[in-house]
This record gives structure tokens, C-alpha cells and sequence, in this order.
């Protein structure tokens, strides 16, 4: 009953002057599961299932803007009229493992789930998804029909346990969900524990410590058979809810998953916009793919900022900000091109960056001397390279876990992304 009268009360609290989205959609979610599949030199997305849950989380303004570019978008069209009425931009995992040397040898298959309102007549779905020059590398569009039998329906029964961990007291606040992966039933206080130590840990850096009133958070008491998680550098396989494992593309930091259908389907009938997963184990790792997933360590001693440096990826779609001394890895980041993270740049479009924030006379690029002079400046080294890409400020929460904050040009990201969302 609980859970009722709480999910209710959402729906209560939506939009009333949401004319163009009552217009086209219905308070609920049309979820569409896709294959991303190739290698490096073809490249392809297959439809994968519909189904459907019985509340929207998601925007219900500025349903036709997206406002980073990402390395991906869905786009939803009235089929009749090719009216653009919801997208929104994303990343993958799939995109990240086709600049891998294994991508030049064999092909591989991806899960990618993505949420949009469900609508009230047919519309084509596009799905786009770009290289690292910006260029579209696949495409696929597809007709849904809301009456289609085959949409399945998920999330009316039989929902995950949940608590309520924070309550936005705004009309439409971001959804933020965390699950428990390696969490066995026996540990769940443990998890919710956890949980409430994560949010925290967000909620302790600017600028969400000022916009806590924006945000929900939902702790999802997802049960694994086994504790831990899988470490295959160390042979130790774990059965557990969503079968995350470290050494992601042999990198023995880097922990993810690929079954993201399994996610989605412990959270629905939960409303959510954006997911953390907590892994129940003490290895160092982590890791945060935009509009898609944050996965870290929870009983590592750098749990805390590590979680909030990966939330920074997946919510705010900001970049790495450190680099290799070692090798400047320019295949990452084109240097003729300007990244879409809102927090590197290659000068080649700085404008569009934190270059208006400048103090004035600040040197670009500014010397790593002279810090002092200019805490926000154009600090050569990030997104992996020594050269030729630069950062705002000599260091961030998206550099190094022993730095407390968010640097000013990231904060100035993350607070324009929480007003889009909620304003």
C-alpha cells in the first residue's frame, strides 16, 4: 500500500501546464530493449523487445532538446506528421570497446535499454550512434504503435523492494536509483546502508549539496545468490543480480556490466531516471557511462569519491580530466575536433565551453605555475592525452580522488544540467 500511495503521489506532483507532452504521450513508460553489435569497421542496432511501465519518471518539458550531444541519441517522431516530440542523448558500452584492439579482430553483441513516454500514436523511433569524430556510424528507426499486443507489461506486479532514501520537494525531480549488486538477502541492511552513504557522499558536493530539493533517491534491494562480485585477474567468479565484473576490456580497474536488461528489469514499476549500481566488494574500481549506469566499489576507502567522480560521468556526461604521462592516447580525443564533455576542450571550439568564466587575463593556456593566480584557467593534459587537450582547473573530482570538489567549470555543467531537467 505504501508503495501505492507513493507512486501516486508522483503522478500528483507532475506538470499540469505539460500541454504538448499530454498532447502526444501518457504518463507512462515505453522502455525499448536494442542490440549494439560489429566490430570497428561495421557497426549495427537490432531491436530487441517493447514493453511498457506504469509510470513516467522522465522530462515532460524541452522534450525535443537534448542538452549534451553524447555519443548516441534516440529520437521519437510522429509518424504522420515527422514532428520530432522526445529525445534525449546517451553512451555506451559498446561504443567504448570499439576503440579496443580486440574490436579490430572480432565482433561483439551489447545490451542497450533506453526509456522514452510512452505515446499515444504510432511514432518512428531513431536510434543514432556516433565515432569519436562525431560522424554517425549506425542508424536504425523503427515504427511502434501503442497498440501493439507484443509490448509486454512490466513493473505492475511483483516490484523490487525499495526505500526511500531522499524526496525532492520540486514539481519534477530527477530520479536517481540504487541498486545492490553482489548483495546477498541476508545483507541487505548492509546495502541500505550503503545506499544512504552514496547519496550522502553526492549530496556533500556542490552543486548538488544546494539542489538536494531537486533530487529523489530510491535504494532497490536487488538480491545476488552470491557476495561479491566477479574478479577474473584473480579467477573468482560470483553469481550475483547483474553479473558485474572488474577487468572490463582487461583493464583491471574498470567494472561494469553488459546485462543491462536485468537492471531495467529490477527497476520497474520503480520510478527512475538515472541508476547507480553498489558492488558488495573492497577491490578498488569502478566506472560511469553517460544516461546509462554508475558502478563502483562500495567497501573500497576511496568508495566515497569515486562514486561521486563516476556520477559525474554517467549524470553530468563530464570527462576523465587526468592523463598518462607515459602516452598522450590521442586517439581518445580528436584534436581537430571539439569533445562534447562540457569540461575538456582542444580549444577548437572553446567558446562553447567555460571560456566566458575566465577571469580576465587568465593565459590560454595557462601555466600549471600559476594555479594560484588562476584557480579556473586552460590546463593543458585530460581525457587520457598530456598534449593538445586542456582542463579548467589544475585539479577536480574528475582528475583525483584526493581532490574534494568539483572544479568551478564542472560545477557550472552539472548545476545547467539539473535546471534542465527541473526547471
Amino acid at each position: 500500500m505504501k508503495q501505492l500511495l507513493w507512486l501516486i503521489g508522483i503522478c500528483l506532483t507532475l506538470p499540469l501546464n505539460a500541454q504538448h507532452f499530454e498532447e502526444f504521450f501518457e504518463h507512462r513508460t515505453l522502455r525499448v530493449d536494442y542490440i549494439f553489435s560489429g566490430d570497428s569497421k561495421k557497426q549495427q542496432i537490432s531491436v530487441d523487445g517493447l514493453s511498457t511501465y506504469p509510470i513516467w519518471a522522465g522530462k515532460t518539458k524541452k522534450l525535443a532538446i537534448n542538452p549534451l550531444k553524447g555519443n548516441g541519441s534516440i529520437r521519437v517522431n510522429d509518424e504522420t506528421t515527422g514532428e520530432l516530440l522526445y529525445t534525449y542523448s546517451f553512451s555506451s558500452l559498446f561504443q567504448e570497446w570499439l576503440d579496443t584492439d580486440e574490436a579490430n579482430h572480432i565482433q561483439r553483441a551489447f545490451e542497450n535499454t533506453f526509456l522514452v513516454p510512452f505515446p499515444k500514436k504510432d511514432v518512428i523511433i531513431t536510434i543514432n550512434l556516433f565515432d569519436i569524430s562525431h560522424k554517425r556510424i549506425a542508424k536504425l528507426s523503427h515504427k511502434v504503435s501503442p497498440n501493439d499486443i507484443l509490448i509486454e507489461k512490466k513493473g505492475f506486479e511483483d516490484i523490487t523492494p525499495y526505500r526511500i532514501l531522499q524526496r525532492g520537494n520540486v514539481k519534477n525531480p530527477i530520479d536517481v536509483a540504487i541498486l545492490a549488486e553482489g548483495y546477498t538477502a541476508h545483507e541487505m541492511n548492509r546495502f541500505y546502508q550503503d545506499a544512504e552513504k552514496a547519496m550522502e557522499s553526492i549530496f556533500n558536493h556542490e552543486p548538488f549539496k544546494s539542489n538536494k530539493e531537486k533530487f529523489n533517491f530510491i535504494a532497490v534491494g536487488s538480491i545476488s545468490k552470491d557476495t561479491g562480485v566477479s574478479i577474473p585477474h584473480k579467477d573468482r567468479w560470483r553469481a550475483t543480480a547483474f553479473g558485474a565484473h572488474f577487468d572490463t576490456f582487461y583493464s583491471e580497474r574498470y567494472l561494469t556490466t553488459r546485462n543491462v536488461k536485468s537492471i531495467h528489469d529490477a527497476l520497474a514499476g520503480i520510478p527512475y531516471e538515472h541508476i547507480i549500481l553498489l558492488a558488495n566488494t573492497d577491490q578498488y574500481g569502478g566506472g560511469g557511462i553517460y544516461n546509462s549506469y554508475t558502478l563502483t566499489s562500495a567497501h573500497h576507502e576511496m568508495f566515497e569519491p569515486v562514486v561521486v567522480h563516476e556520477f559525474g560521468h554517467s549524470f553530468g556526461g563530464l570527462a576523465d580530466e587526468y592523463f598518462y604521462e607515459q602516452d598522450t592516447m590521442t586517439d581518445i580525443y580528436p584534436l581537430d575536433i571539439e569533445p562534447w564533455e562540457p569540461n575538456i576542450t582542444t580549444l577548437v571550439n572553446f567558446e562553447s565551453k567555460w571560456k566566458s568564466m575566465l577571469k580576465e587575463g587568465t593565459p590560454i593556456p595557462t601555466s600549471s605555475s600559476d594555479t594560484k593566480s588562476y584557480p579556473l584557467g586552460v590546463y593543458e593534459g585530460g581525457g587520457y592525452s598530456t598534449k593538445g587537450i586542456y582542463r579548467p582547473a589544475f585539479d577536480c573530482r574528475m582528475r583525483t580522488n584526493t581532490f574534494a570538489n568539483f572544479c568551478p567549470a564542472c560545477q557550472a555543467a552539472l548545476t545547467k544540467l539539473i535546471n534542465f531537467y527541473t526547471d
